[in-house]
């Protein structure tokens, strides 16, 4: 009776006005929320960027190759995006709660296991089930935001969101390579099995269901896939969607490529580097907490459109900088206007994605989890085709999927006039704010 007491009251608190409440007039629980829901969104970060730096060691230890290793990277991701398709439907028919608890009940001892284990496909195993168990934190803390929040206050709140889960990938590379110099690579899934269990905790304690009864779909396969065909079927959904994993496919290809451009294109150390990772990182952060503050004042289009903006002129920066072989302090701020714009781009392009389907919020998170991690996952591997550590290589990738990512926004998300009246009326005061 008390969690749906405190969820009814953020509702009230956050129903969708013109104008979100102020910091004074904000409930105590939103920033007890906000550290849990993004504790649950870390989930993916920590679990891949934690154990990159044992990679090597993980090889010589289970005598496989880097390639075999590295198919313990693959595996989750390819988890990630699976395991979202099958927990957000399930979380729409019998709430967010108990699939919350089991998934990461499910990545807490996959996480003991890969600390164990012996050979190479147990380990294998043992990160797919871990990744499955990753998926229902990072699904349902979005669609629980969609649950608990409407209007502009949504977009606030997932600009909120950006503070705990920007500082995970952050932290996670610094923390997994403090870890190796005390611990073998099997710590490094000890500490994520303190992770789990701590949320486990935290999240059974402090996160109360947030779909009420009368609002759960059905859990027939048929009708699961009617709401996945019915969600395909919404151009403006498909257009936030591939939006987003364009967006973030920007930042892939900035992942992916920059550790050799930086370090064997332009001669830095694995420390420099980690401290230009950070500083990026910092921006992206920064970011998404004046977006926070501008929502109030702008609609979530005009920022999302601002967002993908300085995107697109970041990545000509770095076009140009790397095809006149400028220094590499030419190259920081372009590159550190590309990675801050994910800080506006997400939260709003996130807001409008989820607008208009609140009783199937659950689907269409998976959805957006699912082309999100997809779509980086194909367009980051041409960084290395078209030369591992060439500046321009990175950086034309980078330009093509910031430009796709405005085009598709600009060509797929506009509602023709005609159709404005069939939209929820949270969706047209979104979009008119300010």
């Amino acid at each position: 009776m008390a969690a749906r007491t405190a969820v009814n009251e953020v509702r009230t608190t956050t129903s969708t006005h013109s104008t979100p409440p102020g910091p004074t007039s904000r409930p105590p629980r939103i920033a007890r929320y906000a550290l849990v829901l993004g504790g649950l969104t870390a989930f993916g970060p920590l679990s891949v960027d934690m154990y990159l730096p044992a990679l090597p060691a993980m090889a010589d230890d289970l005598h496989s190759s880097d390639a075999q290793v590295q198919l313990t990277l693959a595996v989750f991701l390819l988890g990630l995006g699976v395991g979202q398709l099958v927990v957000g439907p399930l979380s729409d028919a019998f709430g967010r709660r108990t699939p919350l608890l089991v998934g990461v009940t499910i990545f807490t001892a996959a996480s003991v296991v890969a600390a164990l284990s012996p050979t190479l496909p147990v380990l294998i195993a043992a990160r797919a089930a871990q990744a499955f168990g990753a998926a229902a934190g990072m699904v349902i803390a979005r669609a629980a935001v969609r649950d608990l929040f409407s209007g502009v206050a949504m977009a606030r709140f997932f600009s909120t969101l950006m503070l705990v889960t920007g500082a995970a990938p952050i932290l996670a590379p610094v923390l997994g390579g403090q870890l190796l110099r005390w611990t073998s690579w099997r710590g490094i899934f000890v500490a994520l099995t303190v992770f789990g269990v701590t949320l486990l905790v935290v999240a059974a304690s402090a996160l109360p269901e947030t779909l009420p009864k009368s609002h759960r779909r059905s859990a027939q396969p048929r009708d699961i896939l009617g709401t996945y065909v019915g969600l395909l079927r919404d151009r403006v959904f498909v257009g936030y969607a591939v939006t987003i994993g364009l967006a973030f496919s920007v930042t892939f290809a900035y992942i992916s490529g920059s550790p050799f451009v930086f370090q064997q294109h332009y001669g830095l150390s694995a420390s420099d580097y980690g401290f230009v990772f950070a500083l990026n990182g910092i921006g992206l952060v920064l970011a998404g907490q004046l977006n926070g503050r501008l929502v109030s004042r702008f609609a979530p289009r005009t920022l999302l459109r601002t967002g993908l903006t300085l995107s697109l002129t970041g990545v000509v920066g770095l076009v140009v900088a790397a095809a006149l072989r400028a220094e590499f302090p030419i190259l920081l701020l372009p590159l550190f206007v590309t990675v801050s714009s994910v800080g506006m781009i997400t939260p709003n392009a996130t807001t409008l994605a989820l607008a208009d389907h609140p009783r199937s919020a659950g689907s269409a998170s998976a959805l957006l989890g699912l082309v999100q991690f997809f779509t980086g996952g194909a367009i980051s591997p041409l960084v290395g085709l078209l030369g591992g550590d060439s500046a321009l290589g990175m950086t034309v990738v980078m330009a093509v999927a910031a430009a796709a990512a405005f085009t598709t926004f600009a060509v797929l998300t506009r509602r023709p006039h005609r159709h404005q009246g069939k939209r929820s009326d949270e969706s047209a005061q979104i979009d008119h704010v300010g």
